[in-house]
């Protein structure tokens, strides 16, 4: 099939890369042109492993094409997939801009191509629309509009919600739990089944459903997982104030098979491009349809919060006992893990950003170490924080060290080298990445999510 992805971020790339590695046509479309020739010089704009290695393969292969010029990147589409961005607006509803800009250039596109404007052949070859980025329910519908606002030839919409996890997305999009795939017309159906069959021969499901359902599902998963991490996060914080221990209350609770284990582990709440977007745009789709989302609000809420929960430790170690923020002048905080979750670059919406932000608000140096997200931390924080070269280096000095990312790297470190370098030995773990046996033992004070902290008293394992 010849396929046109537009729009070369995170899930156009992926998803494009992938299709062209099962014999299909793939042509990335971007105005970006800078992304383009990056792109064309084999270097992926994003970070994703194994992601460079298959796009060299495809584009070797000559499968795998890339270009900003519109007119040649809809001509022999047989199927356009919708990968722009969506991003929230200051009261949290989807931005369509960049959707809607797709819709008509893809209107036009279809209008001055050539050939008969109806009759049943010209309908099975009409090309397929698919919005594989996620929108608000009601969306396909503003695209179909803006396009047949456009044209009188057919084309077929679908959607086509993507579900794949960065640092795993392409064993996410080659080996899915579903496909999920909403339609208005069979045919248009049938299509992408075919397309999708090469990666659901494990046996997991391709959904064939109503376009608002598909658009749907997208929210009501995201919005699930998110539920999932602000509830053990709130009972954590309870597990604090009672003296209880969170790994051995998620132990317990998570014997329980309703309830499995997986999204319920404390820390620092959820973060990147989409729980927290897509959780914003729930609430957005609440409040449009005159519902409100109570438990979604406080879902959000929950997580905003976790955040400034864990800077409150650190304002109560280095504070002078008033409650309020601590004076760090003069402190030099080492921070462990930058991106929002280990295996990617991104820190949209990262943790790590909000605290570091705040421990300069406090008036502390701060040195941070992630393995892959200096170039994106610093299109963030600029040259407000030093960058270490490696983990340990991060520590020279420092006056506590704060983990923000749960980095392979970081789970099992050389605890003596550790309080060697650092000035002061004191750890807050954001990450539960640690036992506090170890670290009494090791001579550290310990502050963590969930359990009681090793401080100069005591405490029980």
């Amino acid at each position: 099939m010849h396929i046109t992805m537009v729009g070369t971020g995170y899930v156009g790339l992926v998803t494009g890369t992938c299709f062209a590695n099962t014999g299909n046509d793939v042509t990335c479309l971007d105005v970006d042109e800078s992304k383009i020739e990056k792109l064309n010089r084999g270097e992926s704009p994003i970070y994703e492993p194994g992601l460079d290695a298959l796009i060299a393969r495809n584009v070797k292969a000559g499968r795998l094409h890339f270009t900003s010029d519109k007119a040649s990147a809809y001509e022999q589409a047989e199927a356009i997939f919708i990968c722009v961005g969506t991003p929230s607006d200051a009261d949290g509803r989807a931005d369509l801009k960049y959707i809607l800009g797709a819709a008509a250039d893809i209107g036009d596109a279809i209008e001055s191509a050539p050939g008969a404007t109806g009759g049943d052949a010209n309908e099975r070859r009409a090309k397929i629309i698919a919005i594989k980025s996620t929108v608000p329910v009601g969306t396909n519908a503003k695209v179909k509009a803006e396009i047949a606002a456009r044209t009188n030839k057919p084309f077929q919409m679908a959607s086509n919600p993507e579900f794949l996890k960065e640092g795993a997305a392409i064993a996410d999009f080659q080996k899915p739990d579903r496909v999920v795939i909403g339609i208005e017309d069979e045919g248009a159906g049938r299509r992408l089944w075919d397309l999708y069959q090469p990666f659901v021969r494990q046996g997991n499901p391709i959904f064939i459903m109503d376009i608002p359902s598909a658009e749907m599902v997208k929210y009501a998963s995201n919005a699930m997982l998110a539920t999932k991490i602000s509830f053990i996060n709130e009972i954590a914080n309870l597990c604090e104030h009672y003296q209880a221990d969170i790994d051995e209350v998620r132990r317990g609770m998570c014997s329980d098979k309703r309830i499995g284990n997986q999204f319920l582990y404390p820390g620092l709440g959820y973060g990147g491009s989409c729980f927290p977007k897509d959780v914003l745009a729930c609430i957005s789709m609440g409040d449009e349809a005159g519902h409100g989302t109570a438990l979604l609000r406080a879902v959000h809420e929950v997580n905003q919060d976790q955040r400034g929960t864990f800077i409150a430790k650190i304002d109560r170690h280095f504070g002078d006992g008033s409650g309020g923020p601590a004076s760090l002048a003069g402190k030099r905080i080492a921070v462990w893990g930058i991106a929002f979750k280990p295996h990617t670059d991104d820190v949209r919406e990262a943790p790590s950003i909000t605290i570091m932000q705040a421990l300069l608000d406090r008036g502390a140096t701060v040195v941070a170490y992630d393995p892959v997200a200096h170039e994106s931390c610093e299109q963030v924080l600029g040259d407000r924080i030093e960058y270490a070269d490696d983990a340990p280096d991060a520590l020279d000095g420092a006056d506590a060290l704060v983990v923000c990312t749960d980095w392979d790297e970081f789970k099992h470190p050389d605890m003596d080298d550790a309080k060697r370098r650092m000035k002061d030995p004191v750890v807050f773990d954001g990450r539960n990445l640690y036992r506090r046996k170890a670290m009494r033992e090791s001579g550290f004070t310990y502050y963590c999510v969930g359990r009681e902290p090793v401080v100069d008293e005591p405490a029980t394992a």
